[in-house]
Order: C-alpha cells, then structure tokens, then sequence
C-alpha cells in the first residue's frame, strides 16, 4: 500500500489523533492533527493527514486560516462544502471564545444577591435541587451546577462532589442553595448539618462556602444570616 492510500485507520493506533487525543489530551496534537479530526476523512489520494498539512500550508499557518472564507476553503482539493464549513464553523467558535465578556458575568455581593440569580429557576421545583455557585475572587459566578436532587441529608450531599468541581473550575469560593418544594425556606436540622460539614470541608480545601441559601416561595433564608457559617 502506497503513503498516497493511506487512511487514518491505517496508522499505528497511538498515531491516530483521536486516540491521542483521549489517552493525552487536545495540548498533545499538533495544529494539522486537530484540522484532521475535524476533516475526519482524507481522499482517494491522500490521508486526511496530509489533507490537513496541505490545508495548514496553503494558509501559511492559523492566523491566515481564521480569515479564510468558505470560497477560499473550497479551491482547495479535497475540501468541500462540508469540510470546509466544519473548519471555519470550528475557528468562528474560537473567535467566539476569545471574544467573550467577563465584565458580564453576574457578581454577588449579598444573600439578595444570591437568591435572585437562582429564585426564578428554582421556585416551582417539585424535587429539592441542591445547588452550587462557584465564584472568582471578584465574587462573580463563574459557573452554576446541581450537586443533587433529593431530599437533603448530610450522607449524600457529600463534600467530594461540591469541591470537585470548586477545584475543577479554580473557584475562590461557594455559595449553595437548595429549594424546599413546600414554598417554606425555613431550615431544618438536615440543612444546617449539611451547611456546617461543607463549611469545615471548605477550611481544610481553603476554598469558603460564603452562604447557604433556602429557596422558598418568592422568599428565602440565608443560613449565614442565622449564623449557621
């Protein structure tokens, strides 16, 4: 078999890009090797492989790549329509991405705060939505996950789950939140064990659960204006 015949199925499996990718990771691949997972496919006359170093040369590189229009893409042989939209769809993402605000992310500064972010999505729950608000230094949300769903207890709501992701998203501090179906936030003793067992977890990690929050009906409780943090 010929180099020109090659496909990607035909490499050595720790030389295929997916698979590198999985075992190592997208920092591990070269620019024409992330080109050629989106490319998928190469030609009767060539791998996609050498489809995308050809691509990467006719632009001389990424920085003329990310001006390309869809007409220039298409000259090319071996880039249709297709292939040429996944390309350029791929670059306006990361323009997208680079381009992106953090002046507009939301920054809480008190319980209020808090409960307005969450008070709309979580009002009419008909199950209890333990959730987490992770916050840069500058207090700003930086990313909203539920932990859990279910009635709260202290054995389930575990801290491993909470502060995975703190740590996965670099988060300077926490601030979690519950619903109570019932509309009433008024806490139990379940919330307030939950609340302190993050709160020593929080210490020992060095990232600060700054409040707990019960959602109710329009209203809410902010355990650490009870004094429970």
């Amino acid at each position: 078999m010929s180099i020109n015949t090659l496909m990607i199925r035909d490499f050595p499996q720790d030389e295929r890009p997916r698979e590198r990718f999985i075992e190592h990771g997208p920092q591990s691949l070269s620019n024409h090797e992330l080109i050629a997972i989106l490319l998928r496919t190469g030609t009767k006359d060539e791998s996609v492989l050498q489809l995308s170093n050809r691509l990467l040369t006719h632009f001389e590189g990424l920085r003329l790549l990310k001006g390309a229009s869809l007409e220039e893409m298409t000259e090319i042989k071996g880039i249709g329509s297709a292939k040429a939209i996944q390309i350029l769809a791929a670059v306006e993402i990361g323009r997208r991405i680079s381009n992106l605000d953090y002046k507009d992310r939301y920054v809480i500064r008190s319980p209020e705060d808090g409960a307005k972010y969450l008070m709309n999505d979580m009002r009419f729950l008909s199950q209890e939505h333990f959730v987490c608000m992770y916050l840069n230094t500058k207090n700003q949300v930086i990313h909203k996950q539920t932990i859990f769903i279910g009635s709260l207890n202290a054995s389930i709501v575990h801290p491993r789950e909470v502060f995975r992701e703190a740590l996965k998203r670099s988060a300077a501090s926490i601030i979690a939140a519950h619903n109570h179906p019932s509309g009433d936030p008024a806490p139990s003793r379940e919330d307030i064990e939950v609340t302190k067992r993050l709160v020593e977890c929080g210490k020992i990690i060095g990232i600060d659960l700054l409040d707990h929050l019960i959602i109710g009906e329009n209203k809410f409780v902010s355990l650490k204006e009870k004094g429970y943090l």
